[in-house]
């Protein structure tokens, strides 16, 4: 974090977050454990937190371990299956689990009955090719410490116990597989969010703004930066000065990087990508099926389109969705503007709009595909999990808007990415993230290793190093290596939590 000596007649933060989301709630109460003097100042534009990316009914909420994403495990050319990024994405919940125990224990964190639920995750195909497929893939996962204990089977009744739902009324001469791990989770983002934000509102030299938008910044030789922030009650804007800017304004944060105008941002662009549920109204129904199973995406389908019926924990009920169904619109946000798109079209990043456009035809035609759905084609995919589906028992709902990453590539001129991307300025001072999926459930690692990025000389000092081993005790180790750490710390977040062991 740069240094300045500052105008004693003006105030100036030393942290200030854009967005009331996971990721600026997560990195806020970081920073505030890791030093408690520093000053944080919130901006949100709506008038509630959490209620766009964060929300319940807008993301998946699976807490996103690879224990079921088959995206996660390609298979190679040669046959074998790829563990790499699942073994990255599984360590990372993990980190994300030891943060929630820890600030359970300190009393940061109410009663976590409140955002995370066990719940088995699985991963179901048909044909006998995807069989095999999750065969090896299963036996790829379980050399790993962190999908110790993955249960496979091949056997319609051991699935039908699992899955009564995905087994009625099923073909019995189809080949199927399923694969099982019960330490899986359901998380509640957004009551996640709002209780990090709960805790941090309470702090010293924390303060919140809701209802206020971001309009511009300006980066002085002094190392401060001068944000424009109107209050959209009152239509009067002022001049907040802060010396570190986080940007977590989910689909809003290309356009407020653009803004910024440092040399790192140029080059990037976004793909708008809108989703859609079917959510059970039948109680009954919902009550019959206890896991999160999911399928294989379809051809040029985006990963947050992988197909899934998901039990969730929403405000005390039991809810059962499938989905989500692609759409696209032009908004950036699902309370934002159709101009968002137009909006983020510079010249610095035309090229790679252009030609990561023309490498991704087959994703245009998908969601055009999606778009025009009819009804009956939505419930046809469904009882592709659930072949007794009653139209009666499922109304459609919108889930949120996602804005997948377009950067510069020397090599291809522009490529989609369908991660989450951390841009940073040389000097620290500013950072955003842009992206998609499984952003939430990793935040803690991504956040830590912007801290690590953006705060380096304290980052590295004793106080905050041994700070971060307390919060996170397998802090610079990894778990995939490690059996005995990865039990040892697992064990330790599922007491506190609450959760299946």
């Amino acid at each position: 974090m740069p240094t300045a000596a500052p105008d004693p007649t003006k105030p100036v933060s030393d942290v200030l977050l854009i967005g009331a989301g996971i990721m600026s709630a997560t990195l806020g109460v970081l920073l505030n454990k890791l030093d408690p003097s520093l000053s944080i100042q919130l901006f949100e534009r709506l008038d509630t937190a959490a209620a766009e990316s964060s929300d319940a009914w807008n993301n998946a909420g699976t807490g996103h371990s690879a224990f079921c994403e088959l995206n996660y495990t390609p298979e190679s050319p040669d046959g074998s299956i790829d563990i790499s990024k699942a073994d990255k994405i599984a360590e990372q919940f993990e980190l994300s689990k030891q943060l929630w125990a820890s600030l359970t224990a300190d009393g940061t964190l109410p009663d976590p009955n409140q955002f995370i639920h066990s719940i088995p995750h699985m991963s179901f195909v048909w044909g006998s090719d995807n069989v095999e497929y999750l065969r090896k893939r299963h036996a790829a996962l379980v050399q790993s410490p962190l999908f110790a204990g993955m249960e496979f089977s091949a056997d319609p009744a051991q699935i039908a116990a699992w899955v009564p739902l995905v087994m009625q009324g099923r073909d019995p001469a189809q080949p199927v597989a399923a694969t099982r791990m019960h330490l899986g989770t359901d998380v509640n983002f957004g009551s996640l969010t709002r209780a990090l934000l709960g805790y941090l509102a309470a702090q010293p030299g924390a303060t919140q703004h809701l209802g206020h938008e971001i309009e511009d910044f300006r980066h002085k030789d002094d190392g401060i930066w001068r944000v424009k922030v109107k209050d959209l009650a009152s239509g009067e804007s002022r001049i907040v000065r802060a010396r570190f800017v986080f940007i977590g304004a989910g689909g809003g944060s290309l356009n407020l990087l653009e803004k910024t105008e440092i040399p790192e941002a140029q080059g990037f662009g976004g793909f708008p990508v809108s989703g859609q549920w079917l959510r059970c109204t039948n109680p009954a129904v919902a009550a019959r099926h206890g896991a999160k199973v999911y399928g294989k995406a379809a051809v040029g389908s985006p990963p947050m389109s992988v197909p899934h019926l998901d039990t969730r924990q929403i405000e005390g009920r039991q809810e059962l969705l499938f989905g989500p169904y692609a759409g696209f619109s032009t908004k950036f946000l699902k309370q934002g503007s159709y101009t968002d798109l137009f909006r983020s079209i510079e010249l610095g990043n035309i090229r790679p709009l252009l030609y990561a456009g023309a490498r991704n035809l087959g994703l245009t035609r998908y969601l055009i595909g999606q778009v025009l759905q009819s009804d009956e084609e939505r419930m046809a995919a469904l009882r592709d999990y659930y072949p007794g589906a009653n139209p009666a028992d499922w109304k459609l709902a919108v889930a949120g808007q996602r804005v997948q990453v377009i950067k510069k590539d020397k090599k291809e001129g522009g490529v989609l990415e369908f991660g989450t991307e951390v841009v940073t300025s040389a000097d620290g001072s500013v950072a955003a993230l842009l992206g998609a999926s499984p952003g939430a459930s990793t935040a803690v690692a991504i956040m830590v290793d912007l801290v690590q990025r953006c705060f380096p000389q304290q980052a590295q000092s004793a106080a905050w190093q041994a700070k971060f081993r307390e919060l996170l005790p397998s802090f610079g180790q990894h778990l995939a290596d490690n059996a005995a750490l990865c039990r040892v710390v697992r064990e330790h977040s599922h007491t506190v939590l609450g959760l299946a062991l």
